[in-house]
């Protein structure tokens, strides 16, 4: 037995179902998780003691790669003063303004600790400016495990939201709206027929894949906010800082009203924001009468990691990154085509999915058709080859700056192989 067999084994007496999140376990593509003991760079390496080129990076996080020097000094400077104090701190004024240069759209933010806790303050901010309740967002995106955005779509164009897990209030998820993404008569629909407090919507949606806008689109979602008074919501705790210096509202040129950071923002430890015009964030506490509160928001650690990755995020760090995910991307699209398999790869530099479809996939309904056993089983031999992708058809692959032009080959090289095994 393997030392991370061992480690499942023990790991489900103690937590439910092994991991500490649900897509860790890898039952989606039909094995058991592996057990990671470090990682630098681009590469990782498991307690059996096997590397792998990873794609995952944290989930989105890890933009410089794992344990970059500058990071891991900051953290460790910031950590001989002090982990945590519940006070404020300069550092976290100096990150609020880092914040704001880059994306002018976010006069003021608010640090939280998770994407969950962002969104949902969000929410309640956009509810408590607009004296409205009902919010819409989009089949398939996922803005964290908030029980009013747990909700799921039904038939129709526009349909009201059921509970997507048990334990959800029928109630919490009644007041969300969903419609399919990049369906402008559907979303025109909703916005006729109901009073939003809130246009919620990743803007480029990677939580079912990587599926970007069509053209007009974000647009469109922009008009609708406007000319119905509902805010607009971009959730950019996966876009933000990385398919752009400004994200995803940068390289679209269209404005929220508020912002949803994270991932990137940390550094690899727990941290987000949201934010966005001064005269909206006033309305938070103790400035105005909107409550949200954390006794790790802003803490020293993360925002040091922070300022730390932005330092490093120039103009020719995005010019790296969108060349590796444009390499990787190709490379991809053509070891499918050698093997004669169907594949569409979705891309924006940053962030990429292969979806095994036939057809190009412009909303949830085409993710859910792709053929999830077969990417299961490609998954499985990528693994074997030593290239660790999402094990998720409806997860992004995260290329870093670290990963090189030998780290793209290897993974290309796999792919075909992989390939040609389930074909």
């Amino acid at each position: 037995m393997t030392r991370s067999a061992e480690l499942f084994a023990e790991a489900r007496r103690v937590l439910p179902g092994g991991v500490n999140s649900p897509v860790r376990a890898m039952r989606s593509i039909g094995r058991d998780p592996i057990f990671i003991a470090a990682g630098r760079g681009a590469r990782i390496a498991d307690v059996d003691g096997r590397e792998y080129v990873d794609w995952v990076s944290s989930w989105g996080p890890l933009i410089l790669g794992h344990a970059h020097p500058a990071v891991v000094e900051a953290i460790m400077t910031a950590a001989k003063r002090g982990t945590t104090f519940g006070a404020p701190i300069e550092n976290e004024v100096k990150l609020a303004a880092e914040i704001s240069a880059r994306v002018p759209s976010v006069e003021m933010s608010r640090m939280t600790s998770s994407g969950t806790e962002a969104a949902m303050s969000a929410i309640r901010l956009a509810r408590a400016a607009t004296g409205r309740e009902p919010v819409l967002k989009f089949a398939g995106a996922y803005h964290g495990h908030v029980d009013g955005l747990l909700a799921q779509a039904g038939s129709g164009l526009a349909t009201q939201g059921i509970p997507a897990s048990p334990g959800v209030p029928a109630a919490a998820a009644s007041a969300t709206v969903i419609v399919p993404w990049n369906d402008p008569e559907a979303l025109i629909a909703a916005t006729d027929r109901h009073e939003f407090a809130a246009l919620l919507a990743e803007p480029v949606p990677a939580n079912m894949g990587v599926v970007p806008p069509a053209p007009g689109f974000l647009e469109l979602l922009r008009d609708r906010a406007s000319a119905t008074g509902a805010l607009l919501v971009f959730d950019e705790v996966i876009t933000g800082f990385r398919v752009a210096r400004g994200g995803a509202q940068e390289r679209y040129a269209v404005t929220p009203d508020i912002s949803i950071l994270g991932k990137v923002i940390g550094g690899g430890l727990p941290a987000a924001a949201y934010g966005g015009a001064r005269s909206l964030m006033e309305r938070i506490a103790p400035a105005g009468d909107v409550y949200q509160a954390g006794t790790l928001s802003g803490n020293p650690l993360a925002v040091a990691a922070a300022l730390a990755t932005l330092a490093e995020l120039d103009a020719n760090a995005y010019e790296q990154l969108e060349r590796v995910s444009a390499a990787l991307a190709a490379g991809l699209r053509d070891a499918a085509a050698s093997a004669g398999y169907p594949l569409e790869v979705q891309s924006v530099p940053g962030l990429l999915t292969p979806f095994f479809s036939r057809e190009p996939v412009r909303d949830y309904a085409g993710a859910a058709a792709s053929d999830l056993d077969a990417y299961g089983a490609w998954c499985r031999a990528l693994l074997e080859r030593g290239v660790y992708p999402p094990p998720s058809q409806f997860e992004a692959w995260f290329p870093s700056l670290a990963h090189s032009e030998a780290d793209v080959e290897r993974t290309v090289k796999a792919a075909a192989e992989a390939f040609e095994e389930i074909a």
